[in-house]
């Protein structure tokens, strides 16, 4: 109680960081047309080229706050209860997990992989999100969802054919996907024979209507959109 992991003292710079902060706004005012990634490009050479003489300036200056970030880290951890550490642990524990889990998924997204098959309920909201009065997204979601609920069999029959067919889109773009990880290297992000095999058979309209008649179902999905 009373402590949090914004009170742990912050890591000192990089010496690359340090001279990026002294030298970003004189290279914008040389570069004022530049984007910023092109910035930092130039900023990165500049970085390469600088004699080490001038490099060891910066680094001496990250080696000082390293020092003292110890003598701050004792000193912050000295204060601590074995609970309040274990609690900060675990906090800095699903830190990392959510940074590791961003970067896979950008990962994924620079690769191109297919995005997941929509249900029937997914492709009926986004067909009518938009049109839905509300005075909030949430409020929006949970008109959409009474809507659902209330649709009859043959109403709701176009969407969970539409969801059927999006299957098989993604099924087919993620075999070449999958070949095309394999010629790169990437066997890592090809799924396993038993994944695959753990896939249910393709349902039919009706099937799939019954078994989404169950509450359950879409109010697990409903509340996944309204968190």
């Amino acid at each position: 109680r009373g402590i949090s992991s914004d009170q742990r003292p912050k890591r000192p710079l990089t010496a690359y960081l340090r001279f990026v902060i002294d030298n970003r706004l004189a290279f914008r005012e040389k570069n004022p047309e530049a984007s910023n990634l092109e910035l930092i490009k130039k900023l990165a050479g500049a970085w390469k080229e600088l004699p080490a003489s001038q490099k060891q300036v910066y680094e001496e200056a990250r080696k000082t706050d390293w020092k003292k970030y110890g003598e701050q880290m004792a000193a912050y951890k000295a204060q601590l209860t074995p609970a309040q550490a274990a609690a900060l642990k675990e906090e800095r524990r699903k830190q990392l997990a959510k940074r590791r889990s961003i970067r896979a998924k950008r990962e994924l997204n620079l690769l191109g992989k297919p995005k997941r098959a929509r249900s029937g309920f997914n492709i009926f909201l986004s067909e009518n999100f938009q049109e839905s009065e509300g005075i909030s997204p949430v409020a929006k979601l949970k008109k959409l969802f009474d809507m659902w609920q209330k649709l009859s069999a043959s109403q709701k029959q176009p969407y969970l054919q539409l969801a059927e067919d999006d299957k098989v889109r993604y099924e087919n773009e993620m075999k070449s996907w999958e070949a095309k990880m394999i010629e790169l290297g990437r066997e890592d992000l090809v799924r396993s024979k038993k994944q695959r095999l753990k896939k249910k058979p393709v349902e039919t309209a009706k099937q799939a209507e019954t078994a989404k008649a169950s509450s359950g179902g879409n109010k697990a999905k409903f509340k996944k959109y309204e968190e």
